[in-house]
């Protein structure tokens, strides 16, 4: 009986990133510990795909999505939990429109996501992953400073007044 040296074997990740770097060269991607980093795509590591950029890009797209609909609570909170109008009160007019620029720009690229789901094409996965890539090392210090912002930093002195109904925020 032949016995196996787990030390010997390939991880899964091991294996899965042997087949990002072909397409890295490829393609001209960002590198896997970066990209990974961005948007864990490690996560699909176990999964048998001839379609590895589209099961990339679809993983991206996924965060994409959810940092869009998180800005879009922002700028327009009329269905947002009631602690988010505290939070949201700590924007100034520069930081709302640096979030209505990124959120413009990612909402293309949902849309062209979707494009992609409907007409494969592995260059144009490439291509959307290095764009969004590239725009979220663009934008991610943006993000980062106006959720410190609205979290425990950077609180903004709010006028009160006093009504029959207790304290409002003018």
């Amino acid at each position: 009986m032949e016995e196996t040296n787990p030390l010997n074997e390939e991880s899964d990740l091991e294996i899965f990133k042997k087949d990002y770097n072909a397409f890295k060269n490829k393609y001209n991607l960002p590198e896997f510990s970066k990209l990974n980093e961005l948007f864990e795509i490690e996560d699909i590591e176990n999964c048998e795909t001839e379609f590895l950029l589209r099961k990339i890009r679809k993983l991206i797209a996924d965060k994409l999505s959810a940092y869009l609909r998180f800005i879009e609570v922002i700028l327009n909170p009329a269905n947002a939990p009631m602690f988010f109008f505290r939070l949201i009160k700590k924007l100034e007019e520069e930081d709302r429109k640096k979030l209505n620029e990124v959120y413009e720009e990612f909402g293309n690229l949902e849309v062209y996501a979707v494009r992609l789901d409907l007409d494969y094409n592995e260059e144009k996965e490439a291509e959307f992953i290095k764009k969004l890539f590239y725009k979220f090392e663009e934008v991610k210090k943006d993000i980062l400073k106006i959720v410190e912002k609205m979290g425990n930093g950077g609180d903004r002195k709010v006028d009160r007044e006093r009504s029959y109904f207790g304290w409002l925020e003018i």
